[in-house]
């Protein structure tokens, strides 16, 4: 099958990460006759350099023509140590959000028995944790009427959100849970805010739809203290934009790495994939970033174009690199490998799964892997 993906690499680690995945989607593409036809575009502070402008119209176009989009990393200190920066790199995502109509983000998370020693929590605490966090991705305070008084001395963020905002999230929500352990945590603040209330109003009333998913109800207070108190209790989580973006960065800690966690941004009509991770822009070009989560977007799109057997190859492939510890060094700095590197064993063992575990030896040395 041919399949057209936009490539939009961004800023700091993210073409080297964005290049990893590319790796193993070429692996994919060889084992299963599959042609995937990339095409570049910028969107960010590269993009800010470039044409002024954190978002292109080349670049929208570009991605509602394609099956999918793949993306890297957004952000650089020039920008994000300059509060009165008029244009900013993170106007291009929030804009790319609303053009393509990505409504739904999801991010798993999941504690990886290889990582847990990394993790601040006890192991006791994370061990089988896996969560899926639902965040509405166009709605909310983010995207609401923001003002500034004259004398600069009063600011104002508006929040709102309407019935059909809340229920086609909450829909994919609902069908994710019947489809994992059966149980929804909706996440809000209805005790204070009046969109939380209408949140709870709105979940309740679909909740009869879906009778065999168990509802509950956490303020997000709470919610966070839960997260880190007693992670395993939580299966999937749904939630509005500025709570959403909080918890799943809290959750990011469970796993031991925030490497490793992968991201979608789903709407009707696109899709985009995205590890969590950042511009990390310390790493660039020093070839020692994790590319864990952008190869892990890369099977959540795959997954996003109905190719399963084939993401579960990927994800396959992360597992093996976890236990024969094919890590860079955020993971073990005691005997880390490089970015790239870690990118080839991804793709040699989609490619020869039976002998990865002696291209492990040469990786090692490193020498190529094929063998």
């Amino acid at each position: 099958m041919k399949f057209n993906i936009a490539v939009i690499s961004g800023d700091g680690i993210g073409p080297e990460v964005i290049e990893q995945a590319k790796k193993a989607l070429n692996a994919v593409a060889d084992v299963y006759d599959h042609t995937f036809l990339y095409k570049e575009a910028l969107m960010g502070a590269c993009a800010i350099d470039k044409t002024g402008n954190p978002l292109p119209d080349e670049t929208v176009i570009l991605c509602k023509q394609s099956d999918a989009i793949i993306f890297g990393a957004i952000g650089d200190p020039k920008y994000d140590n300059n509060p009165s920066a008029k244009v900013r790199p993170e106007q291009g995502l929030l804009r790319l959000r609303k053009e393509l109509g990505l409504f739904s983000n999801l991010r798993p998370v999941k504690a990886y028995d290889e990582l847990i020693k990394n993790s601040p929590l006890k192991e006791e605490v994370i061990k089988g944790t896996d969560i899926a966090i639902y965040r509405e991705l166009t709605g909310g305070i983010y995207f609401g009427i923001k003002e500034l008084s004259d004398d600069g001395n009063i600011a104002f963020d508006g929040c709102s959100y309407s019935v059909e905002e809340i229920e086609r999230i909450a829909h994919l929500a609902f069908k994710a849970a019947q489809n994992r352990r059966k149980k929804l945590t909706l996440v809000d603040k209805a005790n204070v805010l009046e969109t939380s209330r209408l949140w709870r109003k709105t979940v309740t009333n679909l909740a009869s739809q879906y009778p065999d998913v168990k509802l509950e109800f956490l303020f997000v207070d709470n919610a966070a203290m839960q997260l880190i108190l007693n992670p395993k209790q939580f299966d999937v989580i749904l939630t509005e934009n500025l709570f959403g973006d909080i918890i799943s960065d809290e959750a990011s800690v469970i796993g031991g790495s925030i490497g490793l966690l992968a991201s979608a941004s789903i709407g009707k009509e696109n899709a985009l994939f995205e590890p969590i991770h950042g511009s990390f822009p310390q790493a660039k070009g020093k070839d020692i970033a994790n590319p864990l989560a952008s190869i892990l977007s890369a099977a959540m799109l795959l997954e996003h174009l109905g190719l399963h057997e084939e993401a579960e190859t990927i994800n396959r492939a992360v597992q093996k690199s976890l236990e024969l510890g094919i890590t860079t060094e955020d993971i073990n700095s005691e005997r880390s490998f490089p970015t790239s590197k870690v990118g080839d064993f991804i793709a040699d063992y989609i490619q020869h799964q039976e002998d990865s575990n002696l291209n492990f030896q040469n990786i090692h040395m490193g020498q190529i892997t094929i063998i």
